[in-house]
């Protein structure tokens, strides 16, 4: 299986990059924020697309771009999935795969216990499988998995 890993930088690349146990028997490249990404040991490839905040004045243009991007890197790679922890970028490239009907699974941030992130609410009619690190993310998210935290050992 194919997969791309996409995910906005900070905290979202973090938590992408500790799946190594998905990544250790598939093939796999990851999409990421140009400018913020960090050190991996995931993936090979790594894909750069620009920055977006959506209370920028060009949002819609560079949503657009960057959608237009994953796309064709979705394609040109010939991924099966997308797995994302958001944010906005990693919603992106989750859209831009459910687009050209590849998987997209979901996984909400560790850092929201409490309370839905916008990006959930975004991806949660979107992703065919979508899983909160904390039993409480049930909550706001009723047909999710409860898959644990990213961040436990």
């Amino acid at each position: 299986m194919k997969i791309c890993f996409a995910a906005s930088s900070g905290g979202h690349i973090m938590e992408i990059i500790r799946l190594t146990g998905v990544a250790e028997n598939n093939d796999c490249f990851i999409i990421t924020e140009r400018g913020g990404h960090s050190e991996n040991n995931l993936c090979e490839k790594i894909y750069l697309v620009d920055q977006i905040n959506r209370k920028q004045l060009t949002f819609a243009f560079v949503f657009i771009k960057i959608f237009i991007r994953c796309v064709g890197i979705l394609r040109k790679e010939k991924a099966d999935c997308v797995i994302t922890t958001g944010a906005l970028m990693g919603c992106i490239a989750a859209m831009a795969g459910k687009f050209i009907r590849r998987k997209v699974i979901y996984i909400e941030s560790f850092a929201r216990m409490d309370s839905a992130s916008l990006s959930g609410r975004i991806m949660y009619p979107i992703a065919d499988l979508f899983i909160v690190q904390w039993e409480e993310g049930l909550k706001y998210f009723p047909k999710a998995v409860y898959g644990g935290g990213i961040f436990d050992d």
